[in-house]
């Protein structure tokens, strides 16, 4: 499947993030458009400053009666308010 191992790669990075460092990942935002996907991670990138490390994107692929959608989560370390 086209794109397998570039999303391999992705898991692989998150998981050994999380092993590192204890904490849990928070949703913060979730979209049906890809296009309002990209704006919001531009915007959380400048915002706040947070780095590509910290930022996962789910993609929950869409059927006849689900539509494709997309969930902004960002990495919180144990002990961060």
């Amino acid at each position: 499947m086209p794109g397998q191992q570039k999303r391999k790669r992705s898991r692989e990075r998150a998981h050994r993030r999380a092993a590192a460092v204890p904490g849990h990942w928070e949703p913060l935002f979730s979209t049906q458009e890809q296009t309002e996907l990209k704006e919001y991670v531009r915007r959380l990138a400048a915002e706040r400053g947070i780095s590509p490390e910290c930022v996962r994107i789910d993609q929950f692929c869409g059927r006849l009666t689900h539509p494709t959608s997309y969930r902004v989560s960002v990495f919180v370390p144990e002990g961060s308010a």
